[in-house]
């Protein structure tokens, strides 16, 4: 028994870490890769949602204003969820008929999304977050795929070009991770979700956003809900600042297991491979056993240990984890940022996987978070 529970235990998170992307890799040679000239005029609505970001939304305008591409029609429409800074005031100083502006009580972020599509005209909804840079080809080199008329959504990727001292290393990582699985997804025709700090998706597509889920999760299933796949665009790329403070990514990674956790609850029909194929495999392995991964890691550490006496190997991996977990510990102890690198991932990797656990415990309690406040992850 111990032996099953060790191996059951082990081979699934592997299987959704690094299992996945290799039979993508294995598959990708059967799909044709496709390429996509410069983006057509049409429509575009670019849509955020914005709650205190006095900070950084003039300038966001100005820089969606001075996008290079060459839009049929252009509008931008900003909903502020209830700020109590100058986000309005801000926005407003960014006098253009192309921007819209809509000061709204506290209602969520989905709800502010809602309103917002509500307000818009194009036949192009772009989705984007106040508080990261865009540079002036992101539109363009965003928009060029939906050319194709089969194409139902594009992504950009997201970096983080400047980590900082602390477990923000690892948040940089793992964006180059995430990427690189995008790419093999988005040539295998299974890309499940995109990023919510860049995606555009045919209006026509657009379902209203429930509340208590992730967005850009909810948003990127709308279109292989109406069989319209996603497409990875990384020359598109917006900049972000990572997270040093373990507490903060520790929260933010349980709001976005919750979250997800609630997305796929909503989306569960898309989970189905005998209506979905691939891309109900590419759901079920990066959204759903990626994040249960987490909570068998402690009884892969218990079964671990009782299996110690039977062979090397046992002992070997055992010792293995020990020498991680200790390392993340001491990573997380270490303020002063002066360990190696490491260490500083071994401890992002650990508050990673704790905040997962948690929200799935969460989850399975029927917490939910209604809420949003981003300040909580900078």
């Amino acid at each position: 028994m111990a032996e099953f529970i060790y191996w059951s235990c082990l081979l699934l998170p592997v299987y959704a870490y690094l299992g996945y992307p290799l039979l993508l890799c294995l598959l990708a040679p059967l799909f044709p890769n496709r390429y996509y000239g410069k983006a057509l005029p049409m429509d575009i609505s670019i849509v955020i949602a914005a709650h205190n970001e006095a900070r950084h939304i003039e300038a966001k305008l100005r820089t969606l204003l001075a996008q290079d591409y060459q839009a049929h029609s252009l509008q931008i429409v900003l909903a502020s969820d209830g700020s109590t800074d100058d986000t309005v005031a801000c926005a407003r100083k960014v006098i253009d008929p192309r921007v819209t502006v809509l000061d709204l009580p506290r209602l969520g972020k989905a709800a502010a999304l809602n309103a917002a599509v509500a307000h818009s005209r194009g036949e192009i909804l772009v989705f984007t977050d106040a508080d990261n840079q865009w540079a002036l080809d992101t539109l363009g080199h965003l928009l060029a795929p939906l050319g194709d008329p089969e194409v139902g959504a594009c992504a950009g990727h997201m970096q983080i070009p400047v980590p900082g001292k602390g477990l923000s290393l690892g948040d940089s990582l793992y964006r180059h991770y995430e990427g690189w699985l995008r790419r093999l997804e988005s040539r295998t025709g299974c890309m499940v979700s995109a990023d919510g700090a860049l995606l555009a998706l045919r209006r026509k597509l657009f379902e209203p956003i429930p509340a208590q889920v992730n967005d850009d999760f909810f948003l990127s299933t709308c279109a292989p809900a109406a069989g319209k796949p996603i497409v990875y665009a990384p020359r598109a790329q917006v900049t972000d600042q990572g997270v040093d403070e373990a507490d903060k990514q520790f929260r933010r990674r349980q709001r976005v297991t919750v979250g997800g956790l609630q997305s796929l609850a909503q989306r569960r029909e898309l989970l189905d491979p005998r209506r979905h194929g691939l891309y109900a495999i590419g759901l079920i392995s990066h959204k759903l056993i990626r994040r249960l991964a987490p909570v068998l890691l402690l009884p892969l550490l218990l079964s671990n240990a009782w299996l110690w006496n039977d062979s090397p190997f046992y002992r070997l991996s055992l010792v293995a984890q020990l020498i991680g977990y200790t390392m993340a510990l001491i990573g997380l102890l270490d303020t002063g940022h002066r360990l190696p690198k490491p260490f500083r991932l071994a401890a992002f990797v650990l508050v990673t996987l704790a905040g997962m656990s948690i929200g799935l415990w969460q989850f399975l309690r029927g917490r939910r978070y209604s809420q949003w406040n981003p300040e909580q992850n900078r």
